[in-house]
């Protein structure tokens, strides 16, 4: 087929699709007028800071909302409990990961559990569970006692930095010194997972020029950051692009983004591909750790052939664990500590407590927190940076099915009446607002769009069951149900050991930079600099030795 005749029937697909969903029932739900018909109100939402135009939707039309895309087509964003908790756990059989957002996870992490999708109930996906088989693979290496074990390797990841840190304000003179938090963040969390995940020792901590570090560095910002309207509409449109001709568009293209995706796969394929051979050459031997991907490989080995994962997914798997389980740590300690600089009276609240701990272990003679003492201490465990500062903001997925949404509160219909449900129309597009959610104020109160800690102590934020979704504290910072993050544990102990060890011995405080912070929307939300965003990830903090009443 021609290019001319491709347009045309692209052209006719998305009229036909258009003209579908604006006669359905996702008429009836308010929203935004679209900034153009060839738009739709896309822009405004990946153009703005993270959240900022679901926040604003939200206070005018509720927790659902219908947006439009390319070319009219109507989406449903949506912010209500209920709703979320059907699409993402009772009914999530029923919302399949559309396939434009399957291609972009397939080309930046490979065939991974991220990318796997499995069989809907009416066969929409012909391929099988192959969710379900990534899954039963990869559990084994997340439970409860595999989490806990990973805080001695977060630990020492967490002392490597602090030790770096103490040298660098020691060498100045004004005992003060102004850290890029977020390289460094990064940098510590990479080395974290790839020790406790690998058992592999990276060292892009003291070697910022380490090969999968530099890959890495800044990754989700030269890729999906600041996106043109034509970007956007590219972005869109994958849905009507067959997946061979997108894929071997990406090997060939000369796009500044097409060229990082595949220098930043390059290396990390081939470090995976050495990895695997080492851990099955250990484990035939009958040696091997008790880390992440050695009870991943053994467990592909002992599973049944038609459940094993092929060298290519097991390699996948490697990718999405550095990348997942690195990129959404570092900027949660990194959005935490910009908060804490905000509000010293709160960093001194949290210092306080952490040392009055020390003294606990200290008198029973440890040295080192166990995970039993991060969890006992109530102000480190308010995590309103997962509640506040979402990393991943969003969740897409596509309705596999015509199915009937309810709603925990109604909301307002174009015509004036209430609607506690909706009728989702097979294929619509739904953005998950995660973002919104966890601003939801009937979940965390009427402050819940105030960086308030204590939410988590006085109660408004605990008891939240009849309307759970996510798989933490009624979080939807980790998702929920079947396609929840199977790392979580490790996320929240990791979280917890650099920030116990980060307050307890330095005082964090704003620059001149740090005040002109933006939450940038890059598939996840990463901090850039107002008028400096071209130079992409930024976090440039002061840090100094926070005294002691002994040094008084």
């Amino acid at each position: 087929m021609d290019p001319y005749s491709t347009l045309l029937y692209l052209a006719l697909v998305v009229y036909a699709l258009y003209r579908r969903f604006t006669s359905s029932s996702l008429s009836r739900v308010r929203g935004p007028k679209p900034t153009s018909f060839l738009f739709g109100n896309l822009p405004e939402l990946y153009q703005s800071q993270a959240g900022e135009a679901e926040f604003r939707w939200q206070s005018l039309y509720g927790d659902v909302i219908r947006v439009k895309g390319i070319l009219g087509e109507a989406q449903l964003l949506i912010a209500d409990p209920k709703a979320l908790s059907r699409i993402f756990s009772t009914g999530s059989h029923h919302f399949l990961k559309a396939p434009e957002r399957r291609i972009r996870s397939f080309m930046l992490n490979g065939k991974s559990v991220l990318w796997a999708e499995g069989a809907s109930s009416n066969n929409v996906i012909s391929t099988g569970d192959i969710h379900k088989r990534h899954r039963k693979v990869l559990n084994p290496g997340f439970g409860a006692a595999e989490s806990r074990e990973f805080l001695a390797v977060a630990r020492a990841s967490v002392q490597a930095l602090v030790a770096r840190w103490t040298e660098l304000v020691e060498a100045e003179n004004s005992g003060k010194v102004v850290l890029d938090t977020a390289s460094w963040m990064s940098r510590a969390t990479l080395d974290a997972i790839a020790e406790g995940a690998f058992d592999v020792r990276l060292g892009s901590l003291d070697d910022s020029e380490s090969p999968l570090a530099k890959s890495y560095k800044g990754m989700m910002m030269s890729i999906f950051g600041t996106p043109s309207v034509l970007q956007i509409f590219i972005q869109e449109a994958l849905k009507y692009i067959p997946t061979s001709i997108f894929k071997y568009w990406a090997k060939i293209s000369s796009n500044p983004r097409a060229a990082r995706v595949r220098e930043v796969n390059k290396v990390a394929i081939a470090t995976a591909k050495s990895m695997v051979t080492e851990k099955a050459e250990s484990l035939l031997q009958g040696k091997g750790s008790r880390d992440i991907f050695t009870l991943l490989v053994k467990a592909n080995m002992d599973a049944e052939a038609k459940n094993r994962l092929s060298d290519e997914e097991l390699y996948s798997q490697m990718r999405a664990i550095l990348f997942a389980g690195h990129e959404t740590t570092s900027n949660t300690i990194g959005w935490t500590l910009l908060e804490l600089a905000r509000k010293p009276e709160m960093q001194s609240r949290l210092r306080s407590e952490i040392r009055q701990h020390e003294s606990v272990i200290h008198a029973r003679g440890d040295t080192q927190f166990t995970a039993s003492d991060l969890d006992n201490m109530p102000y480190l465990n308010a995590m309103e940076t997962l509640q506040y500062h979402c990393v991943a903001p969003q969740a897409f997925r596509m309705a596999a099915q015509d199915y009937v949404l309810p709603f925990s509160r109604p909301i307002r219909a174009e015509s004036g009446e209430l609607m506690h449900e909706v009728l989702v129309p097979k294929g619509t597009r739904i953005i998950a607002s995660i973002a919104a959610y966890n601003r939801n104020k009937d979940m965390w109160g009427e402050d819940a769009d105030v960086f308030n800690p204590d939410r988590w102590l006085d109660g408004i934020a605990k008891d939240k069951k009849e309307a759970a979704t996510g798989v933490y504290s009624s979080l939807l910072t980790f998702g929920g149900g079947p396609r929840a993050c199977l790392g979580w544990r490790f996320a929240v102990i990791e979280i917890q050991a650099f920030l116990a060890e980060i307050v307890g011995q330095f005082e964090v405080s704003l620059t001149e930079k740090a005040r002109r912070i933006r939450r940038e929307s890059c598939a996840v939300m990463v901090p850039t600099v107002e008028g400096e965003v071209t130079c992409g990830v930024q976090l440039p903090l002061a840090i100094s030795v926070a005294p002691r009443k002994e040094d008084a």
